[in-house]
């Protein structure tokens, strides 16, 4: 069995444990409520049957009514309200004065303790009949929330735990990505030095001077796409750059190495759009923004790249005519590892909203998609003042 396997199954015994110790500790405190409601009305009955006693002892005799009244003083907890037959409140205790001395007041009381417990029936004589209506101790009351905060603390503990586990996920993640990276740019470094040097005596012994400007265009590529993954797992030099001109710049070199199929259209509302950006991460988030919209189209199709502004952001967006994206991956597309091609890694897009959310501080999210009708990705970034 995997390693991976044997994670699953132990964070699914967990899991049930978990909420095994949950269901125990919640039924727990619900059979604790249930004796403390138990004892207190038994405690009703001990007060109503004291009320009775008191009652029928004739003021000549020399029975002790101590214990009784002793049951009734004791209360001290517990609200209660005597009526009679008909409903009539004839007193109160445990209950403030502001409802004692208020009819209404005193009305909503009783209705409340009516849904509270089940009154008990105090026969003082064969001609009189009254009803204790009685209400729950503050103990009681505050034991009823007792489960909710318990739910609570342990949903604030898990949630604890799930963010640390989640950091910890990102931060290795991050700490992988940074190290591929930079030592993809490490061996991609020596063999372009070696390329530069035959560049140069190519330059030497003046040959094809066209074919030499062809190579050397390949070179700054491969010299720019060493730079950028330098750059990953650091943080990069953000410049005052004009947002228009190096978008641009990155869909004119693509437009010239994709199919001639592809209907490629560039338009901007304005020729200058000042922004935070590091020119060699933009070009890396428009070239995969572009090339997934070329996959999706499969070679074929209308690709347009618009750019617009508001007074506080610019917005570029990258629309296809291709296959779509159902609406409820809107948000796995950027996930590490999800791809919908046979071939890649399906880190593409994954880096990109790295580049734009992390280093660039800006926003990216799919605008709209329609399944064989196209997509539309869009990227936000805070605007500069111009100075011109």
């Amino acid at each position: 069995m995997k390693f991976s396997e044997n994670q699953g199954i132990v964070r699914w015994i967990i899991i049930s444990v978990s909420f095994l110790l949950v269901v125990l500790i919640l039924w727990n405190t619900y059979s604790f409520f249930q004796i403390f409601k138990e004892d207190e009305r038994m405690k009703m009955e001990w007060w109503s049957e004291s009320v009775k006693t008191i009652n029928n002892v004739d003021e000549k005799s020399d029975v002790d009514i101590s214990l009784p009244v002793a049951i009734i003083t004791n209360n001290s907890t517990i609200p209660i309200i005597l009526t009679d037959e008909n409903g009539a409140i004839a007193s109160m205790q445990n209950v403030s004065d502001d409802i004692v001395n208020d009819s209404l007041k005193s009305k909503e009381l009783l209705e409340k303790l009516k849904g509270e417990n089940k009154p008990i029936r105090l026969e003082i004589d064969q001609d009189r009949v009254n009803l204790v209506y009685y209400g729950n101790s503050n103990l009681l009351n505050t034991l009823k929330f007792f489960p909710i905060a318990l739910l609570l603390i342990i949903f604030l503990f898990a949630l604890l735990i799930y963010n640390y586990y989640r950091t910890n996920k990102y931060a290795t993640q991050n700490k992988l990505w940074a190290g591929m990276a930079k030592e993809t740019a490490h061996q991609i470094g020596t063999p372009l030095s070696s390329l530069m040097g035959w560049l140069e005596l190519m330059k030497a012994d003046a040959m094809d001077a066209v074919m030499i400007a062809e190579i050397e265009k390949d070179i700054l590529r491969f010299q720019t796409i060493t730079d950028r993954f330098s750059k990953i797992g650091s943080e990069p030099n953000l410049e005052r750059c004009n947002v228009v001109k190096e978008t641009q710049s990155s869909c004119d070199y693509l437009k010239t190495r994709f199919s001639k199929q592809i209907d490629f259209s560039f338009q901007s509302t304005a020729p200058v759009i000042w922004a935070q950006l590091n020119p060699a991460l933009h070009s890396w988030t428009i070239e995969n923004l572009v090339k997934n919209a070329i996959d999706a189209m499969k070679g074929k199709g209308t690709l347009e790249v618009s750019i617009v502004q508001n007074e506080t952001a610019v917005y570029i967006y990258v629309k296809d005519s291709g296959k779509g994206i159902p609406k409820n991956e809107f948000k796995k597309v950027f996930d590490p590892g999800f791809t919908t091609k046979k071939r890649g890694w399906g880190l593409g897009l994954s880096l990109t909203k790295r580049i734009v959310e992390t280093y660039h501080k800006g926003k990216i999210s799919v605008e709209k998609s329609e399944i064989g009708k196209g997509t539309t990705m869009v990227l936000m970034f805070k605007k500069q003042v111009s100075f011109e």
